[in-house]
């Protein structure tokens, strides 16, 4: 028994709907990720599946095209595909927030939404994100020109850059009347002045192409503004981005860990390790910390909902969960190596890129610390809206 095997509840089976698709697409690239994860390069491979399989339109509404995935379902599909590949999954997990987020919209008829939804399911266009490092204080400015702006920056840690198609971030604008504002924009990737610069070499999650993308007076419509918001601040608008993004990227973390317990299972159940206590009592550990981890998730997901609100306390609730799996992944990758003993030490083992993948977690906003701090902050009525 693996830890994703259980009976199921039809409200299970619902949220499992694309896990046997998430595995038929993952296992056409899971021979690649180990030497992807060695040599630093990006997984091409995946994305070609990705655009064939029809997985990047998995949150698309029906309507537009897509498979009509609900946030949870995605989650569950993105866990089972961080089993095959974690640099893959974590890379499309920012396409996939995006088009969540783009239904919601749809689903109220703002502008652009629709459009957003058909380029993606008729085209497969691949959506980057720059909002994990940008957030609340974005890097790059935007200067008021005739039918639009020209916008400049360098943007960090844009996943899936090299084969990115458009750029969905944040510049900060000084409004004469309004003050320092945070627009959110659209951007082609074969924008004059837009360069993808190939910084990335991390120690975990290699394949993703997190490379830096430099913009220089790049020229950006008025139509290609999807927002206009105050700086600094985590707004309405961010609050409902956050709770779909956080629970589809924790997701990954999440199958990561699933995936390295279920490796150290079958590599010591047939030997002598197995009659060790300690072991025994350690393997008992590493599947307390991922039930606490999945039940935090999925539960959050369910309290949010499928349709959430912009709430403070849906964004609490989402952080919290999101720091739950972080805390409990990254401790159970931790003692899985310790209960695989000197083996583990060695790469051929294939526990130690699980290791340094599931660390990559509390980089995202919020880190853990910070999570606790918003919360407590929300709890006494006191000033949360900054992060």
């Amino acid at each position: 028994m693996t830890m994703t095997d259980s009976p199921m509840t039809a409200a299970a089976a619902a949220v499992d709907a694309f896990v046997p698709f998430a595995a038929e697409v993952g296992a056409q690239f899971s021979a690649s990720s180990t030497e992807h994860d060695r040599e630093g390069t990006f997984v091409a491979e995946a994305y070609e599946v990705f655009r064939e399989s029809g997985y990047l339109r998995l949150a698309v509404p029906v309507k537009c095209g897509g498979m009509g995935a609900s946030i949870a379902q995605v989650a569950a599909a993105q866990a089972e595909l961080a089993r095959h590949c974690p640099s893959a999954a974590l890379a499309v997990s920012m396409h996939l927030h995006i088009t969540l987020f783009a239904a919601w919209r749809y689903r109220r008829d703002m502008p652009g939404a629709e459009a957003l939804l058909r380029k993606v399911a008729e085209h497969g266009a691949v959506y980057v994100s720059t909002g994990g490092s940008d957030f609340t204080h974005p890097n790059g400015t935007a200067t008021k020109v005739e039918g639009g702006y020209r916008v400049s920056g360098r943007k960090v840690f844009a996943s899936q850059a090299p084969v990115g198609d458009v750029l969905s971030s944040f510049f900060t604008y000084e409004d004469p009347e309004e003050g320092t504002r945070v627009l959110a924009m659209g951007i082609p990737f074969t924008a004059g002045g837009f360069a993808v610069v190939e910084t990335w070499d991390a120690m975990g999650m290699r394949g993703t192409g997190s490379h830096d993308l430099e913009l220089t007076d790049v020229f950006v419509s008025d139509a290609q503004v999807m927002s206009n918001r105050p700086w600094g601040v985590v707004d309405p608008p961010l609050m409902v981005i956050l709770s779909h993004a956080m629970p589809v990227i924790a997701a990954v973390y999440l199958g990561v860990a699933e995936a390295a317990r279920d490796r150290l299972v079958a590599m010591i159940r047939d030997t002598d390790k197995a009659t060790d206590a300690i072991v025994q009592r350690q393997v008992g550990l590493v599947d307390y910390k991922l039930r606490v981890a999945r039940w935090s998730l999925f539960a959050a997901i369910a309290e949010v909902g499928d349709d959430p609100t912009p709430s403070t306390d849906n964004l609490v609730v989402v952080m919290q969960a999101k720091r739950a799996d972080a805390e409990e992944a990254v401790s159970a990758c931790d003692v899985v190596l310790e209960a695989a003993g000197g083996m583990a030490y060695s790469r051929r083992a294939g526990l130690e890129q699980a290791v340094r993948d599931v660390r990559g977690i509390v980089f995202h906003p919020f880190t853990p610390e910070k999570t606790l701090l918003h919360a407590g902050r929300v709890a006494l009525d006191q000033p949360a809206a900054q992060a």
